[in-house]
C-alpha cells in the first residue's frame, strides 16, 4: 500500500516574522485592515507553496492564525462574553484583538488599534485569560463559557481559507480544534459547571462547518483533539463517543482525529472506536503505542504516524523511521507526518548563516522537516535504493552528532557526579533566613518590586542590532546600556519602589542571554517561533554537555548596584526554564541536561553573592510546562525539576534572600512541589485570575513569602490604582499580610514605557493604600 507525506500545520509567523511585522503595525494604527490581511494572505500562499514544493501530498489549512487558533475557535464558535460583544460584529479585528490583548481607552480616545472610531461601549476591556498549550511554551487565549450559553456559526475562517487555497491551485485538508477539546480547554464563572454539559448545544455548528466544508469541496478535514492523550474521566470519553458519532454522520467528508503530545494510553480504545475515517498518534513522544494501535485498528482506517519531531530541530534518523513505517504499513493507508503542527519549529534552516557548520549538519526546521516526510514517503514507494544518497547523508549526519566531542565533555560529567545531597538543600529553615534577611534588607510591610525587565524600546533594539552588525564598538554600546540602566535605576526610586531591579537592557532574551554565555549553546539568527500573538522567540540550541565559563550577570549588577543605595535584585533565569525554552539535545534524559544546567547557575548565584548581591531572583517560570501530561509521571519530573531549583539556589548563606517567579501556571496540583522548592519568596500571575491562584497556597499553608502579580502586562490596558487595591485586599484576606509582596505579574520586557509607567506609579500607591487597609 503507498504511503503519502502529510503535514498537520506550518509556522504562522513567516520566515523573518512577518506576520509579527504586520499585526505590530496595525495595533500602532501605521498600516489599516486590508494591509494587514493582505500580508496574511501572502504568508498563506507562501506556506502552501512551500509545502507543496517539498513533496508533501497532504497539505493543511486553516492552521494559520492572526493571534491564536483556541480564539479563533472562540469567534468562530460565537463563544464571545458579553463585555466584547458591544465592540463589533464576531468577524471584526476590533473584537478579536480585544478579546486577545484588552482595549483601553486614553484621553476619551481608544488606544491606536487600527481602529479609530471604536469608543465608547466596549472600548476598556480587559483581555481574556491566557494559558500554556498542554506542556508547550505556545500560550493560547483560554475560552470563556457560561451556563445556558449558546451557539452560532459566526465567522467561516475554515472554509474561507480553503477556499484561498483552492483558488490558488492547492486541494487541502482543513484543520480544526475538535468539540471536545475545545470543552475541556474551557473556563466558567459559574462554580462547579460542567463544560461538557454544552456539548448537545456545540456539536449542530460543528456539523454545520463540516456541511460547509465539504460543499465547498474538501474531502477530508483534520480535527485536532489533543485531549486525547490527557486523563480523561469517564464523562470525558463518553463525550468523545457522542460527538464524532454525530460529527461522523456530516455526508461528503471525511474526518482524521489528531492525536499529539503523548500517548492514547486508556483513551486508545475510545480513540479507536470512534467512526472516524484516520486517526493521527505521535509516534515520537509515544513509539511505544504503536503495536497496541495496529492490533485494534480497523483495516479501513487510514493511519497518520507522527515520526518526525514537530517539536524538536533535530535530523531525524530516517533509517530508524522507515523501519518504523516498513512495520506499520501492509494492507492499510498510511501517511506519514510529523508528531504534531510544526508550529513549535523555526520556519527555514537555509536562513542561517553563522551557526557553526557541524552543529548546523545535526539541524532541520519545518521546511527541512517537510523534505524529510517526503523522504521517508519515497523511500517506502520507491525502495531505500532509489533515495540511496540523501538517506546516507542523513545517516552521516545523525552518526556525527553522536560522536561529536561537541557534545561530550568529561569535566561537566565528573562534576555531576561528585554531586551530594548537601547541594540539594538550603540547611537554615525559612524561619530564620526570613529573620536574618528582614534584619539585612528593612523593607515595609508589602514590599513592592518588580520582576526584572523594562521595556525593550525602538532604541535599545537599534542599539543591539547595531552592535551585532558591528556599526556601534562595544565601548559605545556599553556606555548606552549603563546610561538605560542608570535611567532606570533612578525612575525607581522616584516613585518609591523598594527592591528595585536594572531593567536587563543588556538581555536580548531570559534564556538566550544566559545561553550565549554557557557551554553546550548554538544560537540561530532566524530561528524565530511563536510564543503567543505577535510574541516569537529564538530558542537556543542545547547540544552538547553545558558549563558556565565565566561570571554572566555579575559585573551588570554591580554596576546597578552602584547607583543607589535601596536593594537591588540579582536576575537569572533558572535551570527547568532554560530547558524547557530551549531546543534541548535528545540523546541523553533531560533531567541529566537539566542538573548540568543548574550547576552553571548556582555558580552565578554564588559569585553574585560574594559580590555583595542580597536578593537573587531565579525564574522558574516554565517549571510548571514541564509537567508531563499524565499524572502517573507527574512525581518523577518535579522530583528531578525541583532538585535542579534547589542545586542551583542552596550555595548561599541564610540571609541571602531566593526569589523565583512563575506565570501563567496552574499551582493547586503542584503547590507541594513549588513549596518544596523552598525559595524565600515567589512571585506568580494572578491579575487575570482575580486572586484564583492563591487559593492553592491557602490549602497548603504556603509558609513562605509570595508576590501576587496585581498587574497584567501581557495587556496595554494600564490599571488603576483601585484596582490594584482591590486585588491586594483580596490577597491580603487569602494569605497573611507579612507574607505578601507587590509586583506585576510578569516582565516588562514586551511593554512600552508609556503603559509601563502610569500603571507602576499606581501600583505603588495601591501598595501604600493596602497596607493601610491591611494593617
Amino acid at each position: 500500500m503507498r504511503v503519502s507525506a502529510a503535514n498537520l500545520g506550518f509556522p504562522r509567523i513567516g520566515p523573518r516574522r512577518e506576520l509579527k511585522t504586520a499585526t505590530e503595525a496595525y495595533w500602532a494604527g501605521k498600516i489599516d485592515q486590508a494591509a494587514l490581511r493582505e500580508t496574511a494572505e501572502g504568508l498563506r500562499a507562501m506556506a502552501w507553496q512551500r509545502q507543496k514544493a517539498a513533496g508533501i501530498e497532504v497539505i493543511p489549512s486553516n492552521d494559520f492564525s492572526l493571534y491564536d487558533q483556541v480564539l479563533d475557535t472562540s469567534v468562530m464558535l460565537g463563544a464571545i462574553p458579553e463585555i466584547y460583544r458591544a465592540i463589533g460584529p464576531a468577524d471584526s479585528l476590533e473584537l478579536y484583538f480585544a478579546m486577545a490583548r484588552g482595549r483601553q481607552t486614553k484621553g476619551g480616545q481608544p488606544e491606536a488599534e487600527g481602529c479609530i472610531h471604536c469608543h465608547g461601549a466596549g472600548a476598556d476591556v480587559p483581555a481574556q485569560e491566557m494559558t500554556k498549550w498542554f506542556d508547550t511554551n505556545y500560550h493560547y487565549m483560554v475560552p470563556e463559557i457560561a451556563p445556558g450559553q449558546s451557539f452560532a456559526l459566526s465567522t467561516t475562517k475554515p472554509i474561507d481559507q480553503f477556499n484561498a487555497a483552492k483558488a490558488l491551485g492547492y486541494h487541502t485538508r482543513p484543520v480544526i480544534l475538535g468539540p471536545v477539546t475545545w470543552l475541556l480547554l474551557a473556563k466558567s464563572k459559574a462554580e462547579g459547571f460542567d463544560a461538557l454539559s454544552l456539548l448537545p448545544a456545540l456539536l449542530p455548528v460543528y456539523a454545520e462547518l463540516l456541511a460547509k466544508l465539504a460543499a465547498a469541496g474538501a474531502d477530508w478535514v483534520q480535527i485536532d483533539e489533543p485531549a486525547l492523550v490527557l486523563d480523561l474521566s469517564d464523562a470525558a470519553r463518553a463525550a468523545f463517543r457522542t460527538a464524532y458519532a454525530e460529527l461522523a454522520e456530516v455526508p461528503g467528508i471525511k474526518l482524521m482525529l489528531a492525536t499529539y503530545f503523548g500517548a492514547l494510553g486508556d483513551n486508545l480504545e475510545t480513540a479507536l472506536a470512534m467512526p472516524v475515517a484516520g486517526l493521527h498518534v505521535d509516534l515520537v513522544r509515544a513509539p511505544e503505542q504503536l503495536d497496541a494501535v495496529l492490533a485494534g485498528a480497523r483495516k479501513d482506517l487510514v493511519l497518520s504516524l507522527g515520526v518526525i519531531d514537530g517539536r524538536n530541530i533535530w535530523k531525524a534518523d530516517l533509517a530508524r523511521v522507515l523501519d518504523i513505517v516498513d512495520y506499520a504499513a501492509g494492507e492499510r493507508e498510511i501517511q506519514v507526518a510529523p508528531s504534531c503542527s510544526l508550529l513549535h519549529t523555526p520556519v527555514d534552516l537555509e536562513l542561517e548563516t553563522r551557526l557553526d557548520p557541524q552543529v548546523k549538519t545535526w539541524l532541520a526546521f519545518a521546511t527541512q522537516k517537510l523534505g524529510e516526510l517526503a523522504l521517508v514517503a519515497a523511500a517506502r514507494n520507491q525502495g531505500r535504493d532509489q533515495v540511496a544518497a540523501a538517506l546516507a547523508d542523513n545517516a552521516a549526519a545523525v552518526q556525527s552528532r553522536r560522536t561529536s566531542p561537541l557534545t561530550n565533555d568529561a569535566r561537566v560529567r565528573a562534576r555531576m557526579a561528585g554531586v551530594t545531597e548537601n547541594w540539594t538543600r538550603r540547611v537554615t529553615p525559612f524561619a530564620e533566613r526570613i529573620r536574618r534577611q528582614q534584619a539585612v534588607l528593612g523593607l515595609p510591610p508589602l514590599p513592592t518590586t518588580t520582576i526584572g525587565s523594562f521595556p525593550q524600546t525602538a532604541e535599545v533594539r537599534k542599539a543591539r542590532s547595531a552592535h551585532d552588525k558591528g556599526e556601534l564598538d562595544t565601548a559605545g554600546y556599553e556606555q548606552f546600556l549603563r546610561e538605560e540602566t542608570e535611567r532606570a535605576v533612578r525612575w525607581q526610586e522616584e516613585i518609591g519602589i523598594d527592591v528595585l531591579v536594572h531593567g536587563e537592557f543588556e538581555r536580548n532574551d531570559m534564556v538566550q542571554y544566559f545561553g550565549e554565555q554557557l557551554a553546550g549553546f548554538a544560537f540561530s539568527r532566524a530561528g524565530w517561533v511563536q510564543s503567543y500573538g505577535s510574541r516569537c522567540v529564538r530558542p537556543p540550541i542545547l547540544y552538547g554537555d553545558v558549563s558556565r565559563p565565566e561570571p554572566m550577570t555579575v559585573a551588570w549588577w554591580r554596576y546597578a548596584q552602584s547607583l543607589t543605595d535601596k536593594p537591588m535584585k540579582g536576575m537569572l533565569t533558572g535551570p527547568v526554564t532554560i530547558l524547557q525554552w530551549s531546543f534541548v539535545r535528545d540523546d541523553q534524559p533531560r533531567s541529566e541536561t537539566c542538573r548540568q544546567i543548574a550547576l552553571a547557575i548556582r555558580d552565578e548565584v554564588v559569585d553574585l553573592e560574594r559580590t555583595g548581591c542580597k536578593l537573587i531572583q531565579i525564574d522558574e517560570a516554565a517549571l510548571r510546562e514541564g509537567l508531563p501530561l499524565r499524572r502517573a509521571e507527574w512525581n518523577a519530573y518535579l522530583d528531578w525539576a525541583v532538585e535542579a531549583f534547589r542545586i542551583s539556589a542552596s550555595g548561599v548563606q541564610p540571609q541571602t534572600q531566593i526569589h523565583t517567579h512563575m506565570c501563567y501556571s496552574e499551582f493547586n496540583d503542584i503547590i507541594a512541589a513549588i513549596g518544596a522548592m523552598d525559595a524565600d519568596v515567589i512571585s506568580i500571575e494572578t491579575s487575570r485570575s482575580k486572586m484564583e491562584l492563591l487559593d492553592a497556597f491557602i490549602d497548603y499553608k504556603y509558609p513562605n513569602e509570595i508576590g501576587p502579580g496585581v498587574y497584567d502586562i501581557h495587556s496595554p490596558r494600564i490599571p488603576s490604582t483601585g484596582e490594584m487595591e482591590e486585588l491586594l485586599i483580596k490577597a491580603g484576606e487569602r494569605l497573611s499580610p507579612e507574607q505578601l509582596w507587590v509586583n506585576p505579574d510578569c516582565g516588562l520586557k514586551t511593554r512600552k514605557w508609556e503603559d509601563v509607567k502610569p500603571a507602576l506609579v499606581n501600583m505603588v500607591e495601591a501598595a501604600k493604600a493596602a497596607r493601610a487597609a491591611l494593617a
